[in-house]
């Protein structure tokens, strides 16, 4: 027995025959079971024809198959079928040598008949699903073609008495399953075009009919999906040009036997004649009908496989059951349709763009329907339509450019509807999903969001009417929304959004709507109704589309992103155009708005005009019918006017008229503008338009005057045929009589005349903007298509080519987003995902070298921390400290807050963690860092390494947080002490002055929980990499400390003196003072250090440190003196590295100035860190000092120290160092005189110190043994007397002349000398005076004594001053024992003085001036006390000087009895006698008598001889 026939498709133990004839029992005996069956004999025609031939019998030769094509009209004839069966295959065990169709032929006359009943059907059709099962029919078998068709003849036109219901169904299932066996198995591919579409006609009219079961009609349901896959996988192995060239070429040859219909009413066992109508134009791919197909009856004619003519028949069947203006389908109907297509699409939709006729289906109809279903109020209906949609983006998306952009602006439109709708500058064809919203029924307003309101574009034009679709809300919202993240899950979904869309001049900027309104789907939205668990979500699903894209767009910033095909546009000409399109965007609003101003715009932009060989009016035509944002109702105005006739005429010529009729062709031209209104601009558009289509030589028509007037004949005729007013319609008759004799005087055809006024009638002229709701749609669904003609393919590539345009497109709403989401939303999954976001905006900001987002990115996540103070406390609380594994813990209020506020920790250890390791992007985002420093700060919260300062005197110390006591004066006593004396060191300790409140422990354990997330934040290493930041970062890190620290104290006293000058008891002595601010300390310490560790940038950080640091010090007094000696320290260690930058060393000379200038007390505070500072400066750098002016500065900087003892033994060393001889001399003509005043000063205050002393009445007196006050002005007077001896070095050195010595560098030393001769310390005159005597007196003094001059200025300047000084009443108060004795040495040193520098030989000068000044000096010194030596003295001193100036020839007494002296003698003689005889009457004549008279003979060549000067 043959237990494996060649068709077998699962292995059988029993033969075929077997089958077959065990198949044949089962029918039968169901059919002999009922009650008209079981009378039936057979028939004498059944009988054998072998046996009728060999009686002689002469028989018709019908063949047994005839029963195939048979309608089987009695019992006896199908009862006699199987019989005839029986016999034939009785003899054969092959039954595969015999024909298919004649084993199959009673079982299908079976299905066939109407007399059978549903159980007898139900038989026929097991039977031949065992076949199928048991390889009978397999793709090999005998007429296998013919068999298949009557299969699918009888299974589509299956008749049975209706008995039972559930029976009848299950006959129904039965069906499905054979035509599932059929199609599915393995001779599916031999059915022929015809029995496709009759068996997928018959599957999917069973699950359309609403009268069946819900079982039934999904099982039918299910088989129809099952087909439909097998039949568009048959894509994949069809060639696709062969299938269209065949589909061409057969034209509509028997077309209609392959036109399916359904039907949701009729009842299937009853034949079902009704098809789809196709309501939409072209439904089916126009000239693709399918191809011959044989007829059942020719059965040996070959039948080629289905193939596209079938798939075709199907898709435009479930496309136009889509249809919603079709009132025969039913929502249901719909459904079914609606999961079928996306069974289609799901199989075959890349392979469906392969072929034209298909995909024509799809961009127009398939589409068109879908988008409107995506409007249905049917919950379900909305969610398989919006389904479809998405798997058609997702397999067909490169052909669905423009289809894809409106779906979008569509769901977006639903989504977030805008408050003030402006479509008016996007494409027609964008609006045609925004249906009128029903008779009745309100559009809620737009809701206010919680992002600020995007600032329009300027290029957005004026908004316009248009049609409305109400707000999506609830289900229906967040099922919109699930799709949008659907079709936008693609990696370069986004960047194919900015290349195809915002980059194409006539498309609308998709990728920045789609990321604007994602951003402001976070934020919540009252009006869009629903549960908050909606609402929620869809904030989730926003927040979703703005993760991918940022989380995408990092993941090909890090190198996952593709080469961009160079068939594509290449990415310059769409940066181009995308640039291009702002501007055309902003003429074509200013068009809207003023045409004049637009057209202005544009060719200052070079829109138009830019060709010089093209004509001016050609050119603005090409702009106005090219631009789709261009008004059409302003359009037809403007090109209408009488001074634009010209661009009139340039636009008409764009249209190509040529070989159409003129209703095409006025059609075309009417739909590219709107027509005024005005009777006049009509005209003008007629005549124009009636000399171009003449030109192109239509036929027919003989003269422009015949097109002038079908023109407005068919202006009019639309009008009447269209317009709801006009009740009676014109008729074809009436618009042939209206033209009689237009054309030239002859009538046009009545055929040429039919086709217009039918052209008209079925499709009206639908002008821009005329129509809403249906008609306006197809007028726009007809405008999207003629764009995508030219639109080109949908261009995909996930290339990073574009996003750092796209990311600085949206950076700003992106990142606004993410951190409302992460401060609004409590889930761990979405903070998680927030988190992730603010990172990869943080990678992004530093691929694409922008501050800006860092910054925003900081700012955003420093407001979530907690950690920015809203207010300046005026001073740190007692905060209670406990000990915790043996390290001080602060229990403050921030820290026991903090600890519990874990989103705040959350952003405070991301917020960290972002600017870790990107510190050089941040900007203006520092001054967020720094305030969270501060505010961690005052909580003692920082790593210790950040709350040090440095000093010059002890090391490092930590900012102290309080004061302990009032600010003291300064203490007199020496040492190492400065004003942190008054201040605590250390932030953790506390006053005693206030109670400290108990920790609890729950507060200890928030403590801990902040300080372990401090820790996690690394703000030690952050401080690090501040150390190491670029410049551009740094000055902008520093500019924010220095932006804090001015707030904290310029800003703070000028409000606080202001608040307290306008208040009550406002009068005040002295100006107020802030009180201790440790926070203006701690940022002052932190933007010096940095500096500090930043010397390669000291250029770049010193403007901004010096503006803080000298509006310090410009009013000291007014702030902490802590704060003040930080300032003085930071500005000298500043200088330490200005000295090493020649560019920079000025500087330091503004800085010793503003330092120099500091009030007493101030200076005395900080004096100790001057020197200090300014010590380490000269030891470092001892070239820095040059010239004259800038050894000043430091001379009086360090005469600022005086006052300060220890600084004050400091300055006089640097003094000392710079006056001893060393390797290198330090003394130069530049700072000689500056050298001298300050010795000057130190020999001044002591002698201060001294007479302070003695007001005391102490009983010790200061001396060099016991005041080193008094010990440094001792020092300074031989130091100043020692300088002399550079004198001659000067002259050698630097070649200056004796006369120039002394007026710089002589005189200024004796004068100092002069001046601490009347020192009120003893030892300071003594030495003052001896060193002045020695020196005037001396070889070595640079005086010319011919230059009279030089001479006056010892007297004038040096001893007169002196004297004068000495002989004051208060200068002996200061020293009444001591002085006397001065004053003796001063008298003797005038004296002496005169003696050697006037009262000399050859002496040629007038000295009677000086000599005068000289007696009325002795004259003052012997009368200041009587008691005094001097009394005794000054006659003896003036003694000696006059017998000097006797024997120089100066002094001579008149002579008898002539006269021999010269004029000048007799002058000083009489002067000098005179002014002596005040106070020593004869004194003069005793001294010098006058000689006796000499006889005239005598000779007078004697003088008279004088007693010797007493010594």
């Amino acid at each position: 027995m043959d237990s494996l026939s060649p068709g077998n498709v699962t292995a059988i133990s029993v033969s075929a025959k077997h089958i077959l004839l065990s198949e044949i029992l089962s029918v039968t005996s169901v059919m002999r079971k009922n009650s008209r069956w079981a009378l039936s004999t057979p028939s004498v025609t059944a009988r054998d024809s072998t046996l009728a031939s060999s009686l002689g019998l002469r028989v018709s030769k019908t063949p047994l198959n005839a029963h195939a094509f048979g309608r089987g009209s009695t019992e006896q004839e199908l009862m006699g079928g199987f019989q005839d069966l029986k016999q034939l295959v009785r003899d054969i065990e092959d039954l595969h040598s015999l024909p298919l169709s004649t084993l199959l032929s009673p079982f299908l006359a079976i299905i066939r008949s109407p007399l059978s009943t549903g159980p007898i059907t139900s038989a026929a059709l097991t039977a031949l699903h065992n076949f199928f099962l048991c390889g009978l029919v397999y793709p090999g078998a005998v007429s296998l073609p013919n068999a298949l068709a009557e299969l699918s003849s009888a299974l589509s036109s299956c008749k049975f008495e209706a008995s039972d219901s559930s029976g009848d169904e299950v006959t129904l299932l039965k069906i499905m399953s054979v035509i599932q066996d059929a199609l599915c198995g393995s001779v599916g591919r031999m059915l022929g075009d015809i029995e496709v579409c009759e068996m997928l006609e018959t599957v999917l009219t069973t699950s359309c009919q609403m009268r069946l079961s819900e079982i039934l009609r999904r099982s039918a349901e299910g088989t129809l999906h099952q087909l439909v896959r097998t039949v568009f996988a048959r894509l994949y192995d069809l060639d696709p040009e062969a299938e269209e060239r065949k589909l061409a070429d057969n034209g509509d040859a028997e077309g209609s036997e392959m036109k399916m219909s359904v039907s949701a009413s009729a009842p299937l066992t009853e034949e079902s004649t009704s098809a789809v109508e196709d309501h939409a134009e072209g439904g089916s791919a126009p000239g693709v009908p399918p191809p011959e197909v044989p007829a059942p009856d020719t059965p040996s004619a070959p039948r080629p496989a289905y193939g596209l003519p079938s798939i075709l028949e199907l898709l435009r069947v479930l496309i136009n059951i889509l249809d919603p203006n079709d009132q025969a389908h039913t929502d249901s109907t719909r459904l079914t349709a609606l999961r079928t297509l996306n069974v289609a699409i799901e199989v075959a939709g890349t392979r469906i763009c392969a072929y034209p006729s298909l995909s024509a289906l799809i961009l127009d109809h398939g589409c068109k329907y879908l988008f409107q279903l995506a409007r249905s109020d049917h919950p379900v209906v909305l969610q398989t339509a919006l389904r479809t949609i998405a798997t058609m983006f997702e397999t067909m998306r490169p052909k669905l450019k423009l289809q894809q952009e409106l779906f979008l602006a569509f769901t977006i439109d639903r989504l977030a509807p805008p408050s003030a709708p402006s479509n008016k500058n996007l494409p027609l064809a964008q609006k045609a999903l925004t249906g009128s919203p029903r008779p009745g029924s309100s559009v809620p307003s737009t809701p206010g969001l919680g992002p600020p309101p995007s600032e329009l574009d300027a290029e957005k034009t004026p908004a316009t009417p248009r049609l409305v679709v109400p707000p999506a809300r609830g289900d229906t919202r967040e099922l919109l929304l699930e799709t949008l993240c659907q079709i936008s899950r693609h990696p370069s979904f986004m960047v194919d959004l900015y290349v195809n869309y915002d980059c194409d001049m006539n498309c609308e900027n998709m990728f920045e709507r789609l990321v604007e309104f994602s951003a402001k789907g976070i934020y919540p939205v009252q009006s869009v109704g629903g549960q908050d668990y909606h609402l929620q979500n869809s904030q989730f699903l926003c927040l979703d589309l703005i993760l991918a894209f940022v989380g995408r767009m990092t993941a090909r910033a890090e190198g996952a992103s593709e080469a961009w095909p160079p068939h594509f546009p290449s990415p310059e000409d769409l940066q181009r155009t995308k640039s291009q399109k702002k501007l055309i965007l902003t003429g074509a609003a200013r068009f809207n708005t003023k045409p004049k101003t637009g057209l202005a715009f544009l060719e200052e932009n070079k829109l138009i005009y830019s060709d010089p060989d093209e004509p001016r009016p050609l050119s603005l035509a090409k702009f106005l019918k090219s631009s789709a944002r261009i008004d059409k109702r302003l359009l037809g105005d403007f090109i209408s006017r009488p001074e634009n006739v010209e661009v009139l005429k340039a636009f008409m010529t764009l249209f190509d008229f040529k070989g159409k009729s003129v209703a095409e062709a006025l059609r075309e031209l009417l739909e590219s503008f709107r027509l005024p209104g005005e009777s006049q601009q009509i005209n003008r558009i007629t005549e124009t338009f009636a000399e171009v289509y003449f030109a192109t030589g239509p036929e027919e028509v003989k003269s422009q005057d015949a097109v002038y007037v079908l023109t407005y004949s068919i202006i009019m005729l639309n009008t009447d045929q269209h317009s709801p007013h006009i009740r009676k319609k014109m008729s074809l008759e009436d618009y042939m009589r209206n033209l009689k004799g237009v054309n030239d005087g002859t009538d046009f055809s009545p055929e040429y005349l039919q086709n217009i006024y039918e052209s008209i009638r079925k499709q009206e002229i639908v002008m821009p903007e005329e129509h809403t709701g249906q008609l306006g749609f197809e007028y726009a669904w007809k405008e999207l298509l003629a764009r995508a003609r030219q639109a080109g393919e949908f261009l995909m590539c996930n290339t990073s080519l574009f996003d750092a345009e796209m990311f600085k497109a949206v950076w700003r709403t992106v990142v606004s987003a993410i951190a409302y989401a992460f401060i609004t939303f409590d889930e761990d999954y979405i903070i998680e995902r927030a988190i992730a976001g603010f990172r990869q905006c943080a990678t992004l900001a530093r691929h694409f070298d922008m501050p800006d987002v860092f910054d925003f990115v900081v700012v955003s996540l420093s407001q979530a921390t907690s950690l920015l103070s809203d207010t300046q406390p005026a001073q740190v609380p007692n905060y209670p400290v406990v000990d915790v594994e043996g390290q001080p813990v602060t229990i403050s209020t921030l820290s026991v807050k903090f600890g519990t506020n874990f989103k705040g920790q959350l952003a405070a250890v991301v917020l960290f963690n972002i600017v870790n390791g990107n510190a050089n992007a941040l900007r203006e985002g520092w001054t967020q860092i720094f305030e969270m420093f501060q505010t961690l700060f005052l909580h003692s919260l920082l790593p210790p390494s950040m709350l040090q300062m440095e000093d010059f005197l002890g090391g490092s110390t930590s900012i102290p947080l309080r004061r302990s006591q009032p600010p003291r004066a300064p203490p007199r006593s020496d040492g190492l002490l400065s004003a942190l004396s008054s201040y605590l060191m250390t932030p953790y300790s506390s006053s005693t002055d206030a109670l400290v409140p108990d920790a609890t422990d729950a507060d200890v354990e928030k403590t801990l929980c902040t300080i372990d997330c401090i820790s996690q934040c690394r703000l030690d290493e952050l401080y690090t990499q501040i150390m190491q930041l670029e410049p551009e970062a740094l000055v902008a890190a520093v500019r924010a400390l220095e932006a804090l620290a001015h707030e904290r104290t310029v800003a703070r006293l000028k409000l606080e003196s202001d608040d307290i000058s306008t208040g009550p008891g406002s009068q005040q002595s002295s100006p107020y003072t802030l009180p201790y601010d440790p926070a203006s300390v701690f940022l002052l310490e932190t933007m010096v250090s940095i500096a500090r560790h930043t010397p390669q940038h000291i250029e770049d950080v010193w403007p901004v440190v010096f503006e803080h640091l000298s509006a310090l010090l410009s009013t000291p007094a007014q702030y902490s003196i802590l704060l003040i000696e930080r300032a003085v320290v930071a500005l000298l260690r500043l200088c330490l590295i200005l000295a090493e930058r020649h560019t920079l060393q000025d500087q330091i000379y503004l800085s010793f100035d503003l330092l120099a200038r500091l009030p007493p007390p101030v200076a005395g505070s900080v004096a100790e860190q001057v020197v200090t500072g300014l010590t380490l400066i000269l030891q470092q750098h001892r070239d820095i000092v040059h010239s004259q002016t800038e050894w000043n500065v430091v001379f009086a900087l360090l005469r600022s120290t005086i006052s300060h003892p220890e600084a004050a033994r400091q300055s006089f060393d640097i003094l000392s160092g710079i006056a001893s001889d060393g390797p290198q001399q330090l003394v130069t003509p530049d700072n000689f005189v500056g050298l001298v005043n300050a010795l000057d000063e130190f020999a001044t205050v002591a002698g201060i110190a001294v007479d302070a002393q003695q007001q005391g009445r102490r009983t010790q007196s200061l001396n060099a043994s016991n005041s080193p006050i008094v010990e440094r002005g001792r020092k300074a007077i031989d130091m100043i007397a020692d300088l002399k001896r550079f004198w001659p070095r000067f002259a050698e050195t630097a070649g200056l002349q004796k006369n120039q010595i002394w007026r710089q560098f002589g005189l200024p030393l004796l004068s100092a000398l002069a001046r601490q001769a009347s020192n009120t310390s003893r030892e300071i005159r003594h030495a003052a005076i001896v060193h002045l005597q020695r020196m005037l007196l001396g070889p070595h003094l640079p005086v010319d004594e011919d230059n009279h001059a030089q001479v006056e200025d010892i007297f004038n300047r040096v001893i007169f001053p002196l004297l004068d000084d000495l002989l004051k009443p208060q200068t002996l108060l200061r020293d009444t024992m001591g002085f006397p004795e001065t004053r003796l040495r001063a008298c003797a040193l005038l004296c002496k003085a005169f003696m050697q520098f006037e009262a000399r030989e050859g002496q040629k000068a007038d000295i009677r001036v000086l000599w005068i000044q000289v007696l009325d000096l002795l004259d003052r010194l012997m009368h200041v006390d009587r008691r005094d030596q001097l009394y005794e003295a000054v006659p003896e001193s003036l003694k000696n000087v006059l017998l000097v100036m006797n024997a120089t020839g100066l002094l001579v007494p008149p002579t008898s009895p002539e006269d021999t002296r010269n004029e000048r003698q007799v002058a000083l003689w009489a002067a000098t006698h005179e002014r002596v005889e005040r106070f020593l009457p004869g004194f003069l004549d005793d001294i010098i008598p006058t000689p006796p008279p000499q006889p005239a003979a005598a000779p007078a060549s004697q003088p008279p001889s004088t007693p010797a000067p007493t010594s």
